[in-house]
């Protein structure tokens, strides 16, 4: 599968939210965003700015304990799974599956490890590393017809 490939370098948490922010009015509705990084990279402020993006005024926390979150209010119908916690999804992995493809949903998911197989090939994925305490490289990949994501970023 051909793919678009873009890397950018925050220096702030803001840039991080405000990279997002910018992927976030791209966004059509239907995609799924696949975000990884170590702990503490950067992944919650990511999808605060992807939330903000979107128009949804809700806070925007971890859902490690949760498992889940839902942003709404905007635009976007945004859906924030983490699966750090388990080692393997369950019935987690049946809600994830009903809303890939929902063209009314944007789903984040952080530590995808364990449900690749439910994951859609056709997703955007976005790696954020650590560069220092305040810098972020992110890489981010798409396949073609995702490609639209990354232009002008």
């Amino acid at each position: 599968m051909s793919m678009a490939s873009k890397t950018v370098t925050t220096r702030s948490a803001d840039e991080t939210e405000q990279l997002a922010a910018r992927i976030a009015a791209k966004l059509r509705g239907g995609e799924v965003i696949e975000l990884a990084s170590d702990l503490g990279g950067g992944k919650t402020t990511f999808t605060r700015g992807l939330a903000a993006g979107g128009g949804s005024p809700d806070v925007v926390g971890s859902p490690t304990f949760t498992l889940s979150r839902e942003y709404t209010g905007g635009r976007l119908h945004i859906y924030h799974f983490d699966f750090y916690r388990l080692h393997e999804a369950g019935i987690m992995s049946d809600e994830l599956a009903e809303l890939v493809g929902d063209p009314e949903a944007v789903v984040v998911v952080e530590w995808a490890d364990v449900v690749q197989d439910v994951l859609p090939e056709n997703r955007l994925s976005i790696t954020i590393t650590i560069a220092d305490e305040n810098s972020r490289t992110i890489t981010l990949n798409a396949p073609e017809m995702l490609a639209y994501i990354l232009e002008d970023l």
